[in-house]
């Protein structure tokens, strides 16, 4: 009878082991769960971070590569004295395009005028120029820290610079691209030519 009476115990005891084993396990895997997910969460390392327009080269907007000289040598950073600019004020602060303008007339970008911007508030500032003006855009662009460079369908040179939201002040001088130093293209850029529905230039005075 001792003997009978011990079997029921005996797997009484494994049936608890087993079930102990089993709810560790399950513990465990619950706890990775959670860790994980707590990565994505508080993204982590970036984990869960989608890529917004902000993060994406030139904040999401498509943009031509700076093609080589005629000569075939790679595109430099232009003489800011080359670079014809109107600044428009995107912002509701008074007087926010005259500061930059100056600002950019002390730096001997050609200042051609000042003005505010008629299609409403922007939020980014935004550096608009045309097919024949591409290394005097990207010239410009590298005096900001915010810009995104929007090509349209203009035909002169003149560049309009666009002042949005977030704008907060021009590069540090000692922190931009000296003149004739090599202009990289900007990631994920085209060749002019494969640019299609480009935007229609706002009338402006190239003069």
């Amino acid at each position: 009878m001792a003997q009978n009476s011990e079997e029921p115990m005996a797997r009484q005891t494994y049936m608890r082991h087993r079930q102990t084993v089993v709810f560790t396990v399950i513990g465990a895997v619950l706890a990775v769960a959670l860790f994980i997910s707590c990565l994505f969460v508080f993204h982590v390392g970036g984990l869960g971070v989608s890529k917004t327009s902000a993060t994406l080269p030139n904040y999401g907007q498509q943009v031509p590569c700076v093609s080589p000289a005629a000569d075939g040598s790679k595109p430099k950073y232009m003489e800011n004295k080359a670079v014809s600019v109107e600044v428009l004020n995107g912002t509701q602060f008074t007087g926010f395009a005259q500061a930059v303008g100056q600002a950019l007339e002390n730096r001997e970008f050609v200042v051609k005028n000042i003005g505010n911007y008629s299609g409403g508030s922007q939020e980014r500032t935004q550096i608009k120029f045309g097919r024949n003006a591409i290394p005097e855009a990207y010239t410009l662009a590298s005096n900001f820290t915010d810009a995104q460079l929007v090509m349209d369908d203009r035909q002169d040179k003149l560049i309009d610079v666009v002042l949005g939201d977030t704008f907060k002040d021009l590069r540090d001088e000692a922190d931009v691209p000296k003149t004739g130093k090599e202009i990289p293209n900007i990631e994920g850029c085209l060749a002019v030519d494969q640019l299609k529905n480009v935007p229609k230039a706002p009338e402006h005075d190239a003069a």
